[in-house]
């Protein structure tokens, strides 16, 4: 295996070491690279391949014969590593490690510490994150809650894949919604019911209150005042949920700073906009989208577009190199008019992605919950939180992809039994950190300065499910990451917790002598086993407990 490395992937490594040995086979052909899977049963080995499947028609043979000769320079160049190779099936190649080289995994992985899963991506890229930009004309709600829970998990995940990861919140401080929060605010310091088309919650009186001379005060000025307030509020309940942005940035600023006409200039150079019945118009339908979309109304008015679009080459004059925005449900119609206008500043189409976070239904009791906050019942983050607590509220809003409805089950987000998952994973940490405890530091540290590839006794069954799970880290890192896809660091953790609980059943960690088996090597089994679960959970914005 070599000496341990701080990047340590030993399933990674087995991987190369099959492809360079199908390279080997067709030198100077491009090879294909193939799956190396766990196989759903144990009887076809610790990892299958496909890769003699693809060799096979660059090498104009049948697959089987190719697999016979690729499993022996696999063999070959694993030597004691693997036990044996196996042809299987019509061309699979199955792969039984020997003991050895499980006991070097976990030797590698350990020494690895809290860089085991890190990335080192073949392109560092500055990546920029946009995501929650509710309108700060109010509360976060709990339809912008998703957009956090997931926005800075992918965040988290993207920086432990050796990106460097930026989070911003656009604040939409501009425009007509703005100046109705400013005429509502001050109607309800007046007494008055608000405009037909203002903004009527609770809070609104509140800021009346609170702000002196409301009743007096310019609309425009009061609505400033407010989005202070409640931004304010925002920062504060997003800190509560573990989201730190980067920055905040104003749509007011690009009004003030000339960037929206500096935009419409740049793309005046690039001859994608034109006049129409008194209006300025992008051609996006060059671009790809179903129709061209106005820039600046016959009014002057710019248009929200006008605006995004100058956020966004602001952005790219900022050298962002991948700029990712998290938007909500009711904006997927934006999808081809924002990729056409990147395109149209000159941007790298494939560097933005626009990802919609589908719709969250709160269920209590087999019912849709209704959200009504004057009625006492969840409408906002802050109601949600203080329903079922942050690590719940993170986890039910990533266990599933982001392109796919939730219903949240508030009763089991509630519980703290086994059948709420998140419970059942932070249980899996817990125990797992007693039974440490149980062993003491010095027998612990003892334990990770053995030589356990030395060690005695044939490992259970048990054992190397979980060593076999735990290796998997950096590619479900990796996997989510390519995918934008956090929920399947939950399904990982939620697995890994299930055969913890299979090896804790099976295996007495401490006294494992007295079964015949390595109480070295099971305790820095432990030790790896809560690292990966903690780390998996931290990439959910979910807190790992010590004790509960």
């Amino acid at each position: 295996m070599g000496s341990p490395t701080i990047a340590a992937d030993p399933v990674a490594e087995l991987a190369a070491a099959l492809q360079a040995a199908a390279s080997e086979l067709a030198p100077e052909k491009t090879v294909p690279p193939g799956k190396l899977e766990r196989p759903p049963k144990a009887e076809f080995g610790d990892y299958s391949s496909n890769a003699p499947m693809l060799l096979a028609p660059v090498l104009g043979e049948p697959p089987r014969a190719v697999a016979e000769r690729l499993g022996a320079m696999v063999t070959d160049r694993l030597g004691a590593a693997v036990d044996r190779v196996d042809v299987a099936g019509p061309g699979f190649l199955n792969l039984f490690m020997a003991e050895t080289w499980f006991r070097e995994t976990l030797v590698e992985a350990t020494a690895a510490g809290d860089a085991f899963g890190r990335g080192a991506p073949d392109v560092r890229e500055r990546v920029l994150v946009e995501f929650v930009s509710a309108n700060p004309t109010g509360p976060l709600t709990v339809a912008s809650a998703r957009g956090a829970a997931y926005g800075d998990s992918l965040a988290r995940i993207l920086e432990l894949g050796g990106h460097d990861v930026e989070r911003e919140y656009y604040v939409n401080d501009q425009g007509t919604q703005v100046r109705l929060f400013g005429e509502s605010i001050k109607a309800r310091a007046r007494g008055l019911e608000p405009p037909e088309d203002g903004y009527r919650g609770e809070y609104v009186a509140e800021l009346a209150d609170q702000i002196p001379d409301a009743a007096g005060a310019d609309p425009d000025e009061l609505a400033r005042k407010a989005i202070e307030i409640m931004l304010e509020q925002i920062r504060r309940t997003l800190i509560r949920f573990r989201v730190s942005m980067d920055r905040f940035f104003s749509e007011h600023t690009l009004h003030d700073s000339g960037a929206i006409d500096r935009a419409i200039e740049l793309l005046e150079e690039h001859g994608a906009v034109y006049q129409s019945d008194g209006a300025l118009w992008l051609r996006t339908t060059t671009y790809g989208d179903d129709k061209d979309r106005v820039l600046r109304r016959s009014s002057g008015e710019y248009t929200y577009f006008a605006s995004d679009i100058a956020y966004h080459e602001e952005k790219r004059e900022r050298g962002i190199e991948r700029a990712i925005d998290v938007w909500g449900a009711d904006h997927h119609g934006y999808i081809g008019r924002m990729a056409a206008a990147w395109e149209a500043l000159g941007g790298d189409r494939s560097q933005f992605e626009m990802l919609i976070m589908q719709l969250i239904h709160l269920m209590e009791g087999g019912q849709r919950a209704r959200m009504s906050k004057r009625a006492g019942v969840i409408e906002t983050l802050d109601d949600l939180i203080d329903d079922i607590g942050v690590d719940a509220a993170r986890w039910f809003l990533l266990q599933r992809s982001h392109d796919t409805t939730i219903d949240l089950d508030l009763a089991l987000a509630r519980e703290q039994s086994q059948d709420n998952p998140v419970y059942y994973v932070q249980y899996a940490h817990a125990r797992i950190a007693s039974i440490l405890r149980n062993a003491g530091e010095d027998r612990v540290r003892d334990a990770m300065a053995a030589d356990l590839v030395a060690g005695e006794g044939d490992l259970h069954p048990s054992e190397l499910g979980l060593l076999k799970r735990l290796l998997e880290l950096p590619e479900e890192v990796r996997t989510a990451a390519a995918r934008r896809a956090p929920h399947r660091l939950a399904a990982y953790a939620h697995d890994v917790a299930q055969q913890f609980s299979a090896f804790y059943r099976d295996c007495h960690v401490l006294g494992a002598a007295e079964e015949g088996g390595d109480e070295d090597f099971r305790l820095v089994l432990c030790v790896q086993a809560r690292r990966v679960i903690a780390r998996s959970l931290d990439l959910l914005g979910v807190e790992a407990p010590e004790s509960m």
